[in-house]
């Protein structure tokens, strides 16, 4: 199989705004709030996380990925692991899979069914494996631990695989992944907060700005 000709591209919401927000533990009824005051601050990728019990998460995609298209949204799943797990979330209605780890099987199965997937990677073997298998991206976590150098150093010998780092990312070291070379970043709580739809989508705001000023800081050394 030609895995160049079958990767799905990384989610169009992702790539263009730069944040996957990641909610965890959001309850179906609250989930649409956060989509909307997220979707209103400029965030375009909403990552669901399928913690315990999955049922309630899936739920809780359901009634994002009900309004996703009307918000300009994309609605995905987090902490997929298990094809069946991918399989259920899909259903739900879920566009794209995100998972702490790397599990080569759970891509292919992604990729040969259209649904991007960013599994986690630490190291540049893990990197390359998933690339292999037909990752849409990979999601350097935690990304805390690496920091931007690691980034930067990673687009050397892999300038074509996508990273998005996730894992203790704020509005202040957003901007560094970015510069180094990441496609996106990805934020949990400090996105997130308690939830409600002021403080989300001022966050929102706060961190799709600093994205867009790297990205265009970076813009005139991309054409040098």
């Amino acid at each position: 199989m030609d895995v160049a000709a079958t990767r799905p591209a990384i989610p169009a919401g992702l790539a263009a705004g730069g944040v996957v927000a990641i909610g965890r533990y959001i309850t179906w009824d609250r989930a649409p709030g956060v989509a909307r005051a997220l979707a209103d601050g400029g965030v375009r990728a909403f990552e669901l996380t399928l913690n315990a019990p999955e049922s309630d998460a899936l739920r809780s995609i359901e009634a994002v990925a009900a309004i996703g298209a009307d918000l300009g949204l994309d609605v995905g799943a987090g902490t997929v692991l298990s094809i069946e797990a991918a399989q259920r979330a899909v259903d739900a209605g879920a566009t794209f899979l995100v998972s702490p780890h790397l599990d080569t099987e759970l891509v292919a199965w992604a990729a040969a069914n259209g649904i991007p997937a960013l599994p986690g990677c630490a190291s540049p073997t893990e990197a390359l494996a998933a690339w292999r298998a037909g990752a849409a991206a990979i999601k350097l976590f935690p990304a805390s631990v690496f920091g931007p150098a690691f980034v930067r150093e990673m687009r050397g010998p892999f300038p074509d695989i996508p990273i998005v780092p996730t894992g203790g990312v704020t509005v202040e070291t957003a901007p560094s992944f970015i510069t180094a070379g990441a496609v996106a970043v990805g934020m949990g709580s400090w996105l997130i907060g308690d939830g409600s739809a002021a403080g989300v989508r001022e966050r929102a705001e706060r961190v799709v700005a600093a994205v867009s000023a790297a990205r265009a800081e970076l813009a005139p050394r991309s054409a040098t």
